[in-house]
């Protein structure tokens, strides 16, 4: 329970409706900052604007999953006011407070840390970041399927990167009969890649093993998918760069060529939000009954 703990939402898309709705089940005090146009009111939970006195005794402060822009301006879908946090607002806060977010951009790294405020990004842990990939998976399906004209299975798929997505987008086209080569750097994930049943390769040779591609799903948040590259891929290849902005992907040359390339993040909040705020729910309400238990502890 969260009974006596007071936590404050400051915008954020549908995924922390799912957030907000578990704060209140476990008896949050709860604050909602920049959701002045929600149709729907939840009991328990007090809109108001964002102002210093508003964050004065606040346990939990959470954000969008990024957190903020590189000017400090906070997206909300429900909320027709630009908000934008700014050194007052994180020194209002309590020094016991803790604030979340799924990545943190530099501008907020700098806000709380003159304050010691304890700063969390939820996508960094394992997790968060391994219940995401499910929906990030199933998105970055429909959308491949969508684009092209030609099944998945038999299809000659690459994914870049064998992190917490890339191994379940590649275990999944390997599951729906794809021909399935993953590229990595380091020599524990190759081994992992080819006990998996699927073809590895080393990120240095990507230009040799792009020629014949069909499918190319990127994770990794570097620019791999060169002019150079991009240049040895059939025409009707079609990119899929699922990380985050900017990507990895020369998008400008990927039009010139005629080669079909998107860039999806956050897939997870677009294709499954309830799904997607569940998961963030789940573990949120759990950091931050640990955060007051300790805190009572050492008080």
């Amino acid at each position: 329970m969260l009974t006596g703990i007071h936590v404050a939402f400051i915008g954020g898309d549908a995924r922390q409706l799912e957030v907000i709705k578990r704060c209140i089940q476990l008896d949050a005090s709860v604050t909602l900052v920049g959701f002045d146009n929600l149709e729907s009111n939840f009991t328990g939970a007090t809109k108001k604007p964002l102002t210093c006195d508003v964050l004065k005794d606040v346990d939990a402060l959470i954000l969008p999953i990024v957190g903020t822009d590189d000017h400090g301006f906070v997206e909300s879908i429900f909320c027709s006011k630009q908000l934008q946090l700014q050194d007052e607002h994180i020194a209002s806060l309590p020094k016991h407070c803790v604030v979340y977010t799924g990545m943190a951009k530099p501008y907020l790294k700098r806000l709380v840390s003159p304050k010691q405020i304890p700063l969390v990004e939820l996508l960094e842990r394992d997790e968060v970041a391994i219940y995401n990939s499910i929906p990030t998976v199933e998105g970055a399906l429909m959308m491949a399927i969508q684009n092209t004209d030609i099944t998945i299975h038999g299809s000659q798929s690459i994914v870049l990167g064998l992190g917490r997505t890339g191994i379940s987008m590649a275990r999944a086209l390997h599951a729906l009969g794809a021909r399935v080569r993953v590229g990595a750097r380091r020599q524990e994930h190759l081994a992992r890649i080819y006990e998996m049943g699927m073809t590895p390769f080393h990120i240095s040779e990507l230009r040799q093993q792009v020629t014949n591609a069909d499918f190319i799903f990127n994770t990794i948040p570097q620019l791999l998918l060169t002019a150079e590259v991009i240049a040895q891929m059939p025409q009707s290849a079609f990119i899929l760069d699922l990380a985050s902005k900017p990507g990895g992907t020369d998008f400008r040359y990927a039009e010139r060529r005629g080669i079909k390339a998107l860039l999806a993040p956050g897939l997870p909040g677009i294709v499954a939000p309830k799904t997607a705020g569940q998961i963030l729910a789940q573990t949120l309400s759990r950091l931050i009954a640990e955060q007051s238990k300790t805190r009572g502890e050492t008080t």
